[in-house]
């Protein structure tokens, strides 16, 4: 019997058909991706219907993954390098955190204020780990401009201190009433409800004093503008209305004590103050720092955006997944507070597509500062594979 093509087609679809289509379907996403990299760069960026976003729609259509888009070479995208990008992210973002422990050790010395009850509860907060992602940003969105690291560092540990302000009030009992934060007792549990109140306060205008102190590199315009910046980013028209919003979604002020039902919309605006408006700032604060042109401003506030709604996605995703251990503070709560996020509304799965769209979004503003930006991409990148 002949061994023809009418026999030996068919089976050979049938073993390697899967690859095939998967091999055609990376040639594919490459070829649009590189056509949308050149539209941008010739002026025509008013077509989305094959940017970055449109890619990872199209990925998650054909079953794949909603990475692969580095650079247009598959396997090199969102969640599909994070073996081997991830890794270099977190050494880097640990060997920062290193320095941003030191510098932050230095403000909260035993020389820079009076020793007592409060001090040790500042420490407890501000020195008890945590990745320090925010100023990590701060210092690589500096970076892209020639900033120093050493002019940057104080605007990194003054986001980091007010960081750690918002989540010492944040654990207290009338607010999310947390036992574990970092792996160890929260400030209010280490000590009690009033030196918790009192440590937060104190972290809160050290972080303005650390901006504002005179050194070498001190840039009393910029200086000015920071402050001004961070403040917005802080209060009312930032991260403590979110709180409010927040609060009020539990059913905190409502006649039936009722969690209220919040749209997708709602909940990601809630989430853009709560927890978008530092990151926000961290993005913004170098190129205020490097005195960048408004284009460069307006794309690293939009970076700060997208990644700030990537994060908060992902951590209301590790709230419903991940362990105990894993976060270093309880998990599984969030439902039970009938708190608004996205899992709880939309689904697990249609959050992922969520994240993986905010990632994406982040990166593609980034486009125009080429490899410069490598650092704030694997950021991106880090939003969406944590697991901590």
């Amino acid at each position: 019997m002949r061994f023809g093509a009418p026999v030996f087609a068919p089976a050979f679809w049938a073993v390697f058909g899967g690859a095939v289509r998967g091999v055609f379907a990376d040639v594919f996403v490459v070829a649009i991706n590189w056509q949308y990299r050149l539209m941008t760069r010739t002026g025509n960026k008013n077509d989305r219907s094959r940017s970055p976003q449109a890619l990872v729609a199209m990925r998650v259509r054909l079953g794949q993954s909603p990475g692969k888009l580095e650079k247009g070479r598959p396997g090199q995208g969102l969640t599909d390098k994070m073996n081997t990008a991830t890794i270099d992210f977190e050494a880097d973002l640990a060997a920062t955190a290193k320095r941003v422990d030191s510098a932050l050790a230095g403000l909260l010395a035993e020389t820079a204020m009076p020793e007592g009850r409060l001090a040790d509860a500042m420490r407890h907060a501000a020195l008890g780990g945590g990745k320090r992602l925010r100023p990590y940003l701060v210092l690589a969105s500096a970076e892209l401009f020639a900033v120093p690291e050493a002019a940057a560092m104080p605007v990194a540990c003054a986001l980091e201190l007010l960081h750690c302000y918002s989540l010492v009030h944040d654990d207290l009992p009338a607010m999310d009433d947390d036992d574990l934060r970092r792996g160890q007792p929260t400030v209010h549990r280490a000590y009690d409800e009033a030196t918790a109140i009192l440590a937060g306060d104190a972290l809160l205008t050290l972080a303005f004093e650390a901006i504002t102190t005179p050194g070498p590199h001190a840039d009393p315009a910029s200086a000015a503008t920071l402050v001004h910046t961070l403040a917005r980013a802080a209060g009312a028209a930032g991260m403590a209305e979110g709180q409010m919003q927040d609060l009020a979604a539990e059913g905190r002020f409502s006649a039936d004590g009722r969690p209220l039902t919040l749209s997708e919309r709602e909940i990601l605006g809630l989430q853009a103050l709560k927890t978008g408006a530092l990151f926000r700032f961290s993005a913004e604060a170098g190129a205020i720092l490097g005195k960048a042109n408004p284009e460069d401003q307006v794309r690293l506030v939009r970076y700060g955006t997208a990644l700030g709604r990537a994060f908060q996605i992902a951590d209301d995703l590790l709230d419903e997944e991940a362990s105990p251990e894993e976060l270093g503070k309880a998990t599984a709560k969030d439902r039970a507070k009938g708190k608004a996020t996205l899992p709880a509304i939309i689904g697990i799965g249609a959050a992922r597509t969520k994240l993986a769209e905010a990632v994406s979004q982040a990166r593609e503003t980034l486009v125009p500062f080429g490899d410069r930006a490598g650092r704030l991409r694997a950021a991106a990148d880090f939003a969406a594979s944590r697991r901590s």
